[in-house]
């Protein structure tokens, strides 16, 4: 099954209720440029909700400012209705946010398990970490076939799922994924996507940047468009999809 025969991700408005994740108002400066001007963003409990843009447009900035990389000029980012923007990225990540950023940030010279281990470092219940270890190698066979290799030495499918599962070693309640299908072939994809799929139906809430606009809106339950560091347009992913400006701009169409 390839990006263009999956099927659509059901209409769906707002989440109801308080957002596990929001952001109100952000603005980003990297010194004089300004990368997000006045980006608003909600995400529910147990959505999948897609960021889709041109290179540029402020996705990896989005995200890198949701897990405590960037701090906002002016604007709040919440977790379960908390402001967590002052904050920085280890405690970010042990309220719950994991992130596996665009490239994979993996370490090159350390194995497979090292680098997982990285991802629990946090963490002290020793059997919760161990079983996490489990989840990640069911979730990602080849992964443990792998484990005493060097993350270097892997393949770029190879390293994206142990970017993914270095994330989960955090045991995160919301996922963040920059471009998890970046570089890859597309029968690598299909199956990375469906293990998306499948960790998101075991309730961890997700947060999806791809450069593949199609796939993105296909596997998420709403969308956002940003164009030059602002929310261009939003709404449901069936809307998104058959919205003649997306479909220009982003679907080939």
């Amino acid at each position: 099954m390839t990006a263009d025969t999956l099927p659509s991700a059901p209409a769906a408005g707002p989440p109801s209720g308080s957002p596990v994740l929001e952001l109100r108002d952000v603005d980003v400066l990297y010194g004089r440029v300004q990368a997000l001007r006045g980006v608003s963003l909600t995400v529910g409990e147990g959505e999948i909700v897609a960021l889709i843009g041109s290179n540029g447009a402020g996705k990896t900035t989005t995200l890198r400012t949701i897990s405590g990389l960037v701090r906002p000029a002016k604007g709040t980012v919440l977790l379960r209705g908390e402001p967590i923007n002052q904050l920085g990225p280890e405690k970010i990540a042990q309220l719950g946010v994991g992130h596996a950023p665009e490239g994979r940030r993996l370490f090159s010279r350390m194995t497979v398990r090292e680098n997982l281990d990285m991802g629990a470092y946090s963490r002290h219940d020793r059997s919760g970490v161990k079983s996490d270890f489990e989840r990640v190698y069911e979730l990602f066979p080849r992964v443990k076939e792998r484990s005493g290799q060097l993350a270097g030495s892997l393949s770029g499918g190879e390293q994206q799922m142990v970017a993914i599962g270095r994330a989960l070693m955090a045991r995160p309640s919301v996922l963040l994924l920059d471009e998890p299908s970046l570089g890859l072939a597309p029968i690598v994809v299909d199956s990375l996507f469906a293990v998306i799929r499948e960790i998101n139906q075991g309730g961890t809430t997700v947060l999806l940047i791809e450069q593949n606009a199609l796939l993105a809106l296909n596997t998420a339950r709403r969308g956002y468009v940003l164009e030059v560091g602002e929310v261009a347009t939003q709404g449901p992913s069936e809307e998104l999809l058959h919205s003649p400006d997306v479909q220009r701009a982003y679907l080939g169409m």
